[in-house]
This record gives C-alpha cells, sequence and structure tokens, in this order.
C-alpha cells in the first residue's frame, strides 16, 4: 500500500495549454495556483483539495513514448448541488456540446454530459437516491440518500 497520501490529483497531456486553463477556469470555477508554458496546476477555490493539472505532453518529464496529447477516453465528474441549474448554464448559455442530455439514472444520478478540450468528457451529476436493484449494490451505510 502506497504511504498516507498527501495529495492526488489527474493531470491531463492537453494539445493546448491555453485553451484547456481558459475553459476549467471560466466554465468551471478553477483557479491557477501554478503556470508555465508547458504546465499549469488548477484548484476550485470553494474546495482547495480538490485540483486539476494541465500538461504539454511533449515536455521531457513525461517518459518517451508517451508524448501524445489526451485524445478522448477521459471522463471527469463534477458532482454539484443543482446538476438542472449547470446544465442551463453549460448548455443552454455557453453553448457547450452535450454528448449525453440531462438524465435521472435508476443507479443514483441526475446528469449530462460535455465535451471539454482534447474530447474529455465532462459529467456534471447531482446525486440522488437509487432505485431498485442499484440501492442493494451499495456498500452499507453508503447508499446516497
Amino acid at each position: 500500500m502506497i504511504s498516507k497520501l498527501s495529495g492526488f490529483y489527474p493531470v491531463i497531456g492537453t494539445r493546448s495549454i491555453t485553451a484547456a486553463r481558459d475553459f476549467y477556469t471560466g466554465r468551471l470555477g478553477f483557479e491557477i495556483t501554478f503556470e508555465a508554458d508547458w504546465y499549469v496546476s488548477l484548484r476550485r477555490p470553494d474546495a482547495p483539495h480538490y485540483e486539476l493539472a494541465l500538461l504539454d505532453p511533449a515536455h521531457p518529464t513525461v517518459p518517451a513514448g508517451h508524448r501524445t496529447p489526451i485524445t478522448g477516453g477521459l471522463l471527469l465528474n463534477f458532482e454539484v448541488e443543482d446538476v438542472d441549474a449547470e446544465h442551463r448554464r453549460l448548455v443552454g448559455e455557453d453553448g457547450l456540446t452535450e454528448l449525453l442530455s440531462l438524465r435521472t439514472e435508476d443507479f443514483g444520478q441526475r446528469h449530462f454530459i460535455v465535451e471539454g478540450p482534447d474530447g474529455v468528457l465532462i459529467d456534471v451529476i447531482t446525486v440522488v437516491p437509487p432505485t431498485g436493484a442499484y440501492a442493494d449494490q451499495y456498500t452499507e451505510g453508503q447508499v446516497p440518500q
């Protein structure tokens, strides 16, 4: 087992640090904590333990053979209090491309998915009580209310 964890955050290899930075700060409320031309560190001011970093994948700190930008295949979940309000803002007002329409799922989510830079999927979620057999699949004491 890894020793005591003091931090954990995704680092996205992106084709455009500037475009990704502007998306995550302008649309999703992150603030910049460090910025270089090859790396940007972000966090949420309302929850500073939620961090995200952006990286130029061609930078020499990335091992050879892995220096390519992400082109999809990553899904970031953002749990919010009011998914309907976020849907109106991000899809209705900001015009982001909706890849999965706003819906309530039996497994315990009301959510929608939009596309972010580099094909990253942004899943905006409000947790709701699961129905049917899904409630039984949660570990004891973990069923969303």
